[in-house]
């Protein structure tokens, strides 16, 4: 087997989603941004679109999202397709969510959306019938100025969850299912 990188020549290296179009694999998605907010880490500048196998890259939106986690495309329709969008890791934005296109990219539309402080981190289309789409957000953001320590450098001394002990709030997760989103 044999390696060949298809996205270097983009103006964006950090990517935080890949998705292939099942029903046509010619059709390549890429969410940029690390979709983990880590104490290291890069943002993106929205979602790539590829029609030829990833010879050639659009960008086809969702610029301000900066932090893609996840893409889910119809199996049976590649126009449609599904972003979790996270947003921006050092504060509140309005591009956070679940955004769904029916032209591969060409608009976009907000189908689930909590508060300017809450990104989507995960989706998926129901198997069995792909007009259901379950989705989880989270509140999760980063203070420029903080860091998550490594657990093995902090000592257990109560029942208190680790991150808690720290003083690093731990971030909350909403799992939602939308029925009928596509």
């Amino acid at each position: 087997m044999t390696w060949e990188p298809i996205f270097d020549g983009q103006p964006i290296s950090s990517i935080g989603a890949i998705s292939v179009a099942p029903s046509n694999p010619s059709i390549i998605y890429v969410g940029t941004g690390e979709a983990d907010f880590r104490s290291n880490l890069t943002y993106g500048n929205g979602v790539y679109k590829s029609t030829d196998g990833g010879s050639t890259w659009k960008n086809i939106g969702l610029t301000a999202s900066r932090h893609i986690s996840r893409i889910a495309i119809d199996p049976h329709n590649p126009d449609v397709v599904f972003v979790a969008a996270m947003g921006s890791a050092y504060g509140p934005g309005a591009e956070r969510g679940i955004f769904r296109s029916t032209d591969g990219g060409s608009t976009w539309q907000k189908v689930l959306f909590k508060d300017e402080n809450t990104g989507a981190v995960d989706i998926t289309l129901d198997p069995d019938n792909p007009k259901t789409l379950w989705a989880a957000l989270v509140h999760d953001q980063r203070p420029p100025w903080s860091a998550y320590l490594p657990p093995l450098l902090t000592a257990r001394s109560s029942n208190q969850p680790m991150a808690e002990q720290r003083g690093i709030q731990s971030p909350t997760v909403d799992c939602l299912r939308a029925i009928g989103a596509a």
